[in-house]
């Protein structure tokens, strides 16, 4: 008997897009079933994250038409990690297995293929890992690829070039179920899970139409979310720098006596100005890491809905 499998899309603003999305993903699930690898109950459940276009009435629209397409529907915008989370919770329970992926067909939807046929082979997740970032800016590739090192030296274990383009099969999914953190970084906590994993390889495309979701300011921010919720490193680097700081200013404090035993009179002020300065921009920074700590400490011990659905179809 061939099993379930649902493509979860989460949307943000995205009614330029979404009619040539729904049409290359339907495309592509009646290849799977009539291949027989799925079954014919296998669906397309779009994700609505409070978009303010027309992306629900047309989500609306295609599962109207045919009932291959569902819909999720945000109360209000949560952001993408917490769109994607709601749409994979609210069916994982009627699927075998899901694959999530971005609305702007950025990400190559025939990987899709591959991925089914690794999970069909026994793999519980399969990574969409892109080949190259030759459509990338020198920028966008300096940074993207320093993104992961970074989290790599932070200790977080992230798969190298994979953002949220990956398939997890039910079990998979029952184990995410059981994270409970309100601060999400799923490229991050995926794996952590465990279970046999495979790599599918593609090229990811110019996006198909409409503007980005994740500009500079977002992209900086999911870094720094994904870092402060997989590392406690930035707190031993205060504490590094710390030490090292002692370290100078004693160093310096001798330097100044020795220069007064020889009597030639340092620049107290200007010294004592400048290293005034220094430390405060230090310490302010040290406060705002650990602040962002208690930040999260604060917001997961609140323990609020990180979603909820207004409609489901």
């Amino acid at each position: 008997m061939s099993k379930t499998l649902y493509l979860v899309v989460p949307c943000y603003n995205e009614e330029e897009v979404l009619p040539e999305t729904s049409k290359r993903l339907r495309a592509i699930m009646a290849d799977l079933i009539g291949s027989g690898k799925i079954s014919s109950e296998s669906r397309i459940c779009f994700v609505d994250d409070g978009s303010r276009d027309r992306t629900w009435e047309m989500i609306e629209d295609l599962h109207d038409g045919d009932p291959l397409f569902r819909g999720v529907k945000l109360s209000r915008n949560r952001g993408h990690q917490n769109a994607l989370l709601g749409g994979m919770m609210t069916v994982r329970e009627d699927c075998d297995a899901l694959i999530s992926l971005d609305a702007d067909l950025q990400d190559d939807p025939n990987a899709i293929l591959q991925m089914v046929d690794k999970w069909l082979d026994g793999a519980d997740i399969v990574y969409g890992v892109r080949s190259a970032r030759k459509t990338d800016t020198f920028f966008k590739r300096f940074t993207a690829e320093g993104f992961y090192k970074v989290m790599e030296w932070m200790g977080a274990k992230v798969v190298f070039n994979h953002a949220d383009y990956r398939l997890m099969s039910a079990r998979a999914l029952d184990a995410l179920a059981e994270y409970r953190e309100v601060n999400l970084f799923l490229r991050g906590m995926v794996p952590t899970i465990g279970y046999r994993t495979e790599i599918v390889t593609y090229e990811r495309n110019e996006r198909f139409a409409g503007e980005s979701k994740y500009p500079l300011k977002k992209m900086l921010a999911l870094a720094w979310n994904g870092i402060t919720s997989f590392s406690t490193r930035p707190l031993d680097l205060i504490v590094t720098l710390g030490v090292v700081l002692c370290a100078i200013a004693a160093v310096m404090l001798l330097i100044c006596a020795g220069r007064a035993i020889w009597g030639v009179s340092p620049a107290a002020v200007e010294v004592f100005s400048y290293s005034l300065w220094l430390l405060g921009g230090i310490q302010l920074i040290a406060l705002g890491v650990v602040g962002e700590y208690v930040g999260k400490i604060y917001a997961e011990v609140k323990g609020r809905p990180r979603y909820i659905i207004e409609k489901y179809l």
